[in-house]
């Protein structure tokens, strides 16, 4: 059964949704998402482990600081610290989606000795990402979304008649398919609905160093990139829905220069929320990956 609480770390409070006990899971979240993304995977880790899912800062009922640079992927690598000593675990299993991800991978360079495996969820290491927006107009393209999200309009164009444009933009082709239903709907308005929460999710956008090329302004060649600093040393599963239209499977090129302890599972029909699509295969991935280390 899932059981909530709040955690104080360093100027925040995040909110914590736990399943379970035992070795230490964490589940962060992307964009626009909170902790109930990871509803299927809190019941099915939670039966050997403790599952956690917390709200990240700036969602649903977690702390939502005002200054865009708190949004910084260097204090969401401490939040995710700070998560992990608070459960009196110095080394854990790291499970994460989206912006999620991007933080994940971060904190899996920073902090590999807190580390005992990392599982990724279309997500982009910051060096395919760098070369695909750099270079390849499809991801240029598709990366698009994000210039709006920096944009001071992007809070009142999608929180437009309840949160339609943000549920049109994110999950309607979920809800057709019978993926999302009307009571996931109701708790995704509700969560979006927090004061500050629209605001604090797209502050991760806006507080990001990665520079999104206009359409058909791809730079090209790809930049020079240390591959040494953005190394990650523990051993890494990539699963990726190979329909994301926002994340190209590209990005999954050339990451085992980067990973050397790389497993990657592809989901051929699954789309940027694959884990709400195919949580089964999900879970038995990462089942799989973690029985093995």
């Amino acid at each position: 059964m899932i059981e909530h609480e709040y955690v104080d770390l360093d100027g925040v409070r995040l909110h914590v949704a736990r399943e379970g006990d035992g070795d230490l899971m964490l589940f962060a979240h992307g964009f626009p998402e909170f902790w109930y993304a990871w509803k299927n995977q809190l019941e099915e880790f939670g039966e050997d482990h403790l599952a956690i899912a917390p709200d990240m800062r700036g969602y649903n009922l977690s702390s939502k600081p005002e200054k865009v640079e708190d949004y910084a992927v260097a204090n969401v690598v401490g939040d995710i610290a700070g998560l992990a000593r608070h459960f009196g675990q110095e080394r854990f299993t790291l499970v994460a989606h989206d912006w999620g991800g991007v933080a994940a991978w971060a904190f899996a360079m920073t902090h590999p000795e807190m580390l005992k495996r990392l599982v990724i969820v279309n997500a982009p290491h910051p060096g395919t990402f760098l070369r695909e927006v750099a270079a390849n107009p499809a991801q240029t393209e598709a990366s698009q979304y994000m210039r709006f999200f920096r944009t001071p309009e992007a809070e009142a164009v999608l929180s437009q008649n309840d949160f339609s444009v943000l549920w049109e933009r994110v999950f309607a082709a979920a809800e057709a398919n019978g993926v999302m239903n009307e009571a996931d709907k109701a708790a995704y308005i509700e969560a979006w609905s927090q004061p500050g929460a629209l605001t604090g999710g797209l502050n991760w956008y806006r507080a990001s160093s990665f520079d999104i090329p206009e359409a058909g302004k791809a730079a090209g060649p790809a930049p020079e990139i240390n591959k040494d600093a953005f190394k990650v040393a523990v051993p890494t599963l990539a699963i990726w829905g190979e329909k994301d239209t926002a994340l190209l499977p590209s990005l999954l090129d050339g990451l085992e220069e980067y990973v050397p302890d790389l497993t990657v599972r592809r989901i051929p029909d699954g789309s940027h929320w694959v884990i709400h699509e195919y949580p089964d295969l999900v879970n038995g991935y990462i089942r799989e990956f973690i029985a093995d280390g």
